[in-house]
């Protein structure tokens, strides 16, 4: 009888989930702000850097429940990102700019949801976003 394949655990398939779905957001930032895939323009300064060193970052600390949203994650650059704790005030006026007013107030709530993702939906949720990877044109 043959042993059973090893699954993978949550928090390792999380990483790699966040891998690929930061990626994501990079590369449609990219798109969207210089239609490259290549350079993005942070959204809090708005200055042009390589998609290399741009960071996926969250307007709402990722330890919410909106980890993996596509409205609260943005191309963001290192220096913003990591050595101005992300600045808030700049961003949330991006937000209302992209998506309205009521986004913020969405965002909020959304955090304070606990959302526990099972293995499956980590997966999936990877499956899905190398699939939009692919229609940018990168993998």
């Amino acid at each position: 009888m043959l042993p059973k394949p090893k699954r993978k655990s949550v928090p390792k398939l999380k990483r790699k989930l966040w891998g690929v779905f930061s990626r994501f957001i990079r590369l449609r930032d990219c798109m969207a702000t210089t239609g490259t895939l290549t350079r993005g323009r942070c959204i809090t300064c708005g200055v042009e850097k390589p998609i290399e060193e741009l960071d996926a970052g969250h307007f709402i600390p990722k330890k919410s429940g909106n980890y993996f949203s596509e409205k609260g994650v943005h191309g963001q650059c290192r220096a913003c990102n990591r050595f101005h704790s992300g600045r808030p005030l700049e961003y949330q006026d991006k937000l209302i700019e992209m998506y309205g007013k009521g986004v913020v107030n969405k965002l909020r709530k959304e955090a304070q949801q606990s959302i526990k993702y099972s293995a499956i939906d980590i997966e999936e949720l990877t499956c899905y976003y190398k699939g939009e990877i692919k229609k940018l044109g990168m993998i």
